[in-house]
């Protein structure tokens, strides 16, 4: 079993909050999210809010606290091969009642398939609350191009 090696980013002014799976491999070396190159998460949020690509982890912070954006996944441990989504079994969800309680959040979303499929099996119930599944900023959904994933996450998150 792998634990979550890193806490959640969100802060009192968070009004959204977006939910990965688990952190791959490279943002659990740099005990921070989407820490993957080829993961274009940074790009579709940097383009959302007209902002330059962030390019360290204090600016991947100041970037989504400055926006009203809490980050963390929906896996707090669970057994992974590599990076791979697919291979993800004996799953422990984390638990949102410290953002939840600290953060007045309106939005819940998803980053993909995978989730969304354990927000929806482990914590759904438990907070009452329902999320909106975007579609995901891995490279491995190759079936966006990033313009198409910016105008998807854009006109969930701004309306």
């Amino acid at each position: 079993m792998i634990k979550h090696p890193f806490p959640p980013l969100y802060n009192e002014n968070s009004r959204i909050l977006i939910l990965g799976s688990f952190p791959s491999v490279k943002s659990r070396a740099e005990l921070f999210f989407y820490g993957h190159p080829q993961n274009r998460f940074w790009k579709v949020i940097a383009a959302i809010f007209d902002s330059k690509v962030p390019e360290n982890v204090e600016e991947k912070r100041r970037l989504l606290l400055d926006n009203g954006v809490a980050l963390w996944d929906v896996i707090a441990e669970c057994e992974i091969t590599g990076s791979a989504d697919s291979t993800i079994k004996s799953v422990v969800a984390n638990d949102l009642t410290e953002i939840l309680d600290s953060a007045e959040i309106e939005q819940i979303f998803v980053n993909g398939k995978t989730a969304e499929k354990y927000f929806r099996r482990y914590i759904e119930k438990e907070i009452c609350r329902k999320a909106i599944c975007l579609p995901s900023t891995s490279p491995a959904n190759a079936a966006f191009s990033l313009d198409r994933l910016i105008d998807e996450w854009r006109a969930a998150i701004k309306g």
